[in-house]
């Protein structure tokens, strides 16, 4: 079967299965034990969870309460339009929270398995608040109630952005908590400086056992089609013994390389990808997690020229490559809670603790592979928390492929990330980073602008194959809270950057740049979308009669 009918059928399978299974209000299998009868608290003060555990206790009730997006109990939120907001949205299913839950009544009480699942729940873009709280303690049995707040789901409408001097739009209606059950759909035709199109997709994120992702997506784009297709159960917590997926891709699209901000060369890539694997672990053993995974890995590349695009000087050689791999894993349990670091007024998780990952595959004939190559992927991250109450990030990563030179390329990254807190709503910002590109294809490069780090300049005014970038913001948290729908905040800040190197590095402008700049942030903290909206003016410190003088960037990201 080829892959392209391969992926509808795959999801058209997973998707009869998940909808089967959203046909019951609560999830298959057996039910926990019954609770303990209700006595009355020993005190009207509850102990802590830390506690608890420290006594032995077991978990007795279990009760859920998903609340509403508004509450009509607060004054600020008891005004008509609330309550219509709140009588449009469908709310969350309370099993559907009760499938993401890491204990089960008749549990010992766990503070680890509490603080994980709140983290957990938290990650979810359809829930505002979590909230994990014992109500009654008897007999050392503790009745445990979790309570969560919606955000509004449903995005319907435009929305624009501009950065880079290049503009963007997107049209569309997205759902993410489709009858309260949490799979999303949408529709959105979208327009970017590279190409416009139209995307379609369908993700269930608590499929079958509740943890386990279907999705699939079809993208009909002005230079090409794209559909993808995957079946996912994670390693979704740190206890957790086994995952597996498989995952397949097939598209085209038109490649773009650049110098002196310019478009240089372009050509057609034909893309088709795919992976399975199957991991086990041991499960969380004295504050570490090892994981260890087995798989095979599908990737094709195709190359062509096109009539009416400027064609690069050696165009990029055509790769099958069929490879089993390995891949092992450690993670350390130390995560911190915070507030106002990349959100405004919504508490995150960081992890300050060691997250390392290697892979390594091996590209074989026998499997139709192209070439025998070696594939290879490595990451690690750490965190530190300085003498003077700061925040310190630092990850490096590599990945790539050789054995063969013409075919060899390897794409290596590291960054720097600091946090400095004069106040509770003040910050200040630092992040270094880097990239080394080598590529006997040619097939990829770095670029640097307006929209990858440079605010005061063109998208992608320098490329090559090396680049260095420096943020420094200082932010202002404000508790302005207009409407009870957005978080505001503020910042200036510097950047420092240059790309350089390789066969398509500039020649004009080629040195260090800089910019400076100011701009507002807004969260949307009431919708699952939960976007900060930049709005910034940047100035280039660099003289360049090519470009403006001020730079007017509005963007939407995930963070401050």
């Amino acid at each position: 079967m080829s892959l392209r009918r391969a992926i509808p059928s795959l999801t058209c399978v997973a998707l009869a299965l998940c909808v089967s299974a959203r046909a019951q209000d609560i999830p298959s299998g057996e039910k926990p034990p019954p609770a303990p009868p209700a006595a009355t608290p020993v005190s009207e003060k509850l102990p802590t969870f830390a506690e608890l555990e420290a006594a032995g206790a077991w978990i007795g009730e279990i009760r859920v309460v998903a609340d509403n997006i508004f509450d009509p109990k607060n004054p600020n939120e008891g005004k008509s339009f609330y309550r219509v907001a709140n009588a449009l949205h469908i709310q969350t299913r309370t099993w559907v929270i009760e499938r993401q839950l890491l204990f089960k009544t008749g549990d010992r009480v766990s503070v680890h398995a509490i603080e994980e699942t709140e983290r957990l729940l938290r990650s979810n873009r359809t829930l505002y608040d979590v909230s994990i709280a014992p109500t009654a303690f008897h007999d050392g049995v503790v009745d445990v109630v979790v309570k969560t707040r919606d955000t509004w789901s449903l995005q319907p409408g435009a929305s624009a952005s501009r950065s880079g001097g290049s503009n963007r739009t997107n049209i569309g209606l997205t759902e993410t908590n489709l009858l309260g059950t949490g799979i999303q759909v949408g529709v959105n035709r979208f327009s970017t400086p590279d190409r416009s199109g139209v995307l379609y997709q369908a993700i269930d994120p608590h499929a079958f056992d509740g943890w386990t992702t279907v999705n699939y997506a079809l993208s009909q784009n002005s230079d090409g089609e794209s559909r993808t297709a995957s079946i996912t159960r994670p390693f979704y917590a740190l206890d957790t013994r086994w995952a597996a997926g498989i995952t397949a891709f097939k598209g085209d699209q038109i490649d773009s390389l650049f110098e002196n901000g310019s478009t240089q060369a372009q050509f057609r890539d034909h893309q088709e990808t795919a992976d399975g694997f199957a991991g086990w672990s041991a499960g969380l053993v004295d504050g570490w997690t090892q994981r260890y995974s087995i798989g095979l890995s599908y990737q094709k590349h195709a190359y062509n020229t096109e009539a009416d695009r400027p064609p690069p000087d050696n165009l990029p050689p055509d790769q099958t490559l069929v490879a089993p791999y390995l891949r092992y894993e450690i993670v350390q349990d130390r995560y911190e809670k915070y507030k106002n670091l990349s959100l405004i007024e919504r508490p995150e998780y960081i992890v300050m603790g060691i997250h390392s990952s290697v892979q390594v595959g091996r590209s074989l004939a026998a499997l139709g592979s192209s070439q025998q190559l070696w594939l290879y992927t490595a990451s690690l991250s750490d965190g530190y928390r300085t003498q003077g109450g700061g925040i310190l990030l630092a990850s490096v990563s590599s990945g790539g492929q050789t054995g063969y030179g013409p075919l060899d390329k390897q794409a290596s990254g590291a960054s720097l990330t600091f946090y400095s807190r004069p106040d509770s709503r003040s910050l200040l910002y630092f992040n270094l980073s880097g990239d080394i590109l080598r590529d006997a294809t040619s097939a990829t490069q770095l670029v640097l602008g307006g929209d990858t780090g440079l605010r005061g300049y063109p998208r992608n005014y320098q490329s090559g194959d090396n680049r260095v970038v420096t943020n420094v913001e200082g932010r202002r948290y404000t508790d302005w809270y207009p409407f009870q729908l957005f978080r505001v905040g503020g910042a200036v800040f510097y950047d420092l950057g240059r790309a350089w190197g390789g066969a398509s590095a500039n020649t004009e402008n080629a040195g260090w740049l800089s910019d400076v700049g100011f701009g507002l942030r807004f969260l949307s903290a009431r919708t699952a979308f939960g976007n900060v909206l930049h709005v910034d003016v940047a100035f280039p410190l660099n003289h360049d009669p090519n470009i403006k003088s001020v730079q007017f960037l509005v963007q939407t990201q995930t963070t401050f």
